[in-house]
């Protein structure tokens, strides 16, 4: 499979972010593109750097305009699309929403966000309720994808979830980066922290993982902080963790990279993590904590 990512940084004209989406899945299927995945919230600047009620303004429901143009183009290029809208769900549910259409445009699937920060420069549990969606993956025309959201990526148990439901693949939409005073060693360290989850992902449950951030400096409307630099470095990794393609973390990208959905089968059977499972002894993890004292 030709797997492909956009990585763009945005301006504050959603309709101009979702032009150049469009023309960038064009370009993306002309070198062979069978499935293009897009960044989180794409059609807007990160909002959640501060908690403003005209915010809310900005949802649309699933079957809303960007579905109708992504929709469009997914079904013009033939090509699978995966995008991200701020749901309104209903007055006062709001959710951080990927949707994804199939080669003939129509709606494959949908998946609500489920770990919502709340963090300095990342306030979304103002904006966005966790989804109840759980962790299925979405049928397509090319496979089962396992489609989850940015803050899901730092959870080992959402991608086993996911994979263990049938995931072919498993796809992160992100919105990260550094806050601009810290030194570049700081900046290092979370950028590695960041690539290494998201592989230890492919490799504890053998099946590629697609990543995409969207990249450049975007401040906060009312200059009240120092802003977000999203530091990109989208990329596509095998079932063994090895990175396939990279982005950087400065420019607007549009990469295509094949991928061997076979490797999974023969992953598992030189590395039978799945096998091996000691799932009687795992009755623990739905505990929100364990204290020593637990122990016999």
């Amino acid at each position: 499979m030709k797997v492909s990512f956009i990585q763009q940084s945005n301006s504050h004209n959603p309709q101009d972010n979702l032009e150049q989406i469009k023309k960038k899945i064009k370009l993306a299927k002309q070198q062979g593109a069978d499935l293009v995945v897009l960044q989180e919230l794409h059609n807007h600047r990160y909002f959640c750097q501060q908690e403003k009620s005209k915010y809310f303004d900005l949802a649309e429901a699933i079957d809303g305009p960007t579905q109708a143009a992504l929709a469009a183009s997914a079904k013009l290029n033939k090509v699978v699309v995966i995008g991200s809208i701020y749901e309104r769900r209903h007055t006062g549910v709001y959710h951080n929403t990927a949707i994804i259409l199939d080669k003939d445009g129509s709606l494959a699937g949908f998946y609500r966000k489920m770990h919502i920060p709340d963090d300095p420069g990342y306030y979304e549990k103002y904006y966005f309720t966790p989804g109840d969606n759980e962790f299925h993956p979405i049928a397509t025309s090319i496979g089962q994808l396992g489609v989850c959201v940015c803050w899901d990526q730092w959870f080992p148990e959402a991608a086993r979830l996911m994979a263990l439901a049938g995931a072919e693949l498993l796809i992160f939409p992100s919105a990260i980066g550094w806050d601009p005073k810290d030194n570049e060693h700081e900046k290092q360290r979370q950028l590695d922290a960041w690539v290494t989850i998201q592989r230890s992902h492919a490799i504890a449950n053998n099946i590629p993982v697609i990543s995409v951030n969207r990249v450049g400096m975007e401040l906060d409307d009312d200059n009240l902080t120092e802003g977000i630099h999203f530091w990109g470095n989208s990329f596509v990794c095998d079932g063994m963790g090895k990175i396939l393609i990279q982005a950087d973390n400065e420019q607007d990208a549009v990469h295509v990279v094949d991928i061997d959905l076979q490797q999974t089968q023969q992953l598992r059977h030189a590395w039978p993590f799945f096998r091996d499972r000691r799932i009687d002894a795992y009755k623990a993890i739905t505990q929100r904590w364990r204290d020593n004292k637990d122990k016999k």
